[in-house]
């Protein structure tokens, strides 16, 4: 086996063994590289390996994060509210709303939230708190012509619990786009993004069962914090 191959693996025993404890950071390239007597260009085929397999983040400037092999399942098919998500994986969260306001509608909604231009939309941009860490960002935009009202506790709470239950609206299904983006100055604002330099971003735009368009979303994710999951079946010809 190739020198980098048998590094790949003492490696990934001694993070799945907790080897460096409450580090979150692996021993430098140099310091990797004086212990097992092997080259730096040897360790960052060994470290590229860790990358690739989710077992480290590299971070610019700092060196290599050691990633929590406890990620979220954030489900990419089915339509789950945060709320939901958090009961079923019994997670300390918070919900800080940012903003609640309504805009004017620029072009970009006008393609994926069906309304005309100018037209008045809600607009909700919420930092989500894990283990009170800032590692999601929501900006929601909601047609007015389904939702009149919008409080800030709702959108504390679950915008979808009120919509449901209260404005009895029935949800049914999501188109939704799946990207690798650079933050932005409004994500390093809003997130603790801990250095990293990549951002998962989940778009949708939602619909009722009328097949109504009623809301479309911008979900920001810190990468280290979760995996993208999902279900699928081959369908015979």
């Amino acid at each position: 086996m190739e020198k980098y191959l048998t590094i790949y693996h003492d490696l990934v025993e001694k993070i799945n063994k907790a080897h460096w404890k409450d580090a979150k950071m692996l021993p430098s390239e140099n310091e990797l590289a004086l212990h097992y007597e092997v080259s730096r260009e040897t360790i960052r085929k060994s470290l590229d390996l860790l990358a690739q397999n989710g077992f480290i983040q590299k971070v610019r400037g700092k060196g290599s994060v050691i990633l929590d092999s406890k990620k979220f399942d954030f489900p990419v098919s089915g339509i789950v509210s945060f709320k939901e998500l958090a009961t079923s994986l019994d997670l300390q969260v918070e919900t800080i709303v940012n903003e609640l306001s309504i805009v004017e509608a620029n072009e970009i909604l006008q393609s994926n939230l069906g309304v005309r231009a100018k037209e008045p939309v809600w607009k909700v941009v919420r930092t989500r708190k894990i283990d009170n860490e800032k590692v999601i960002l929501d900006k929601d935009y909601f047609n007015r012509d389904f939702i009149p009202y919008l409080t800030k506790e709702v959108c504390e709470n679950s915008v979808y619990e009120y919509l449901e239950n209260e404005l009895e609206l029935p949800i049914s299904y999501a188109r939704k786009e799946i990207v690798v983006e650079e933050p932005t100055v409004e994500d390093e604002d809003l997130l603790d993004l801990a250095g990293h330099s990549n951002m998962v971003v989940i778009r949708s735009m939602v619909y009722l069962d009328d097949t109504s368009l009623f809301q479309y979303t911008e979900s920001r994710h810190r990468p280290d914090k979760f995996k993208f999951v999902d279900f699928a079946r081959r369908v015979g010809n």
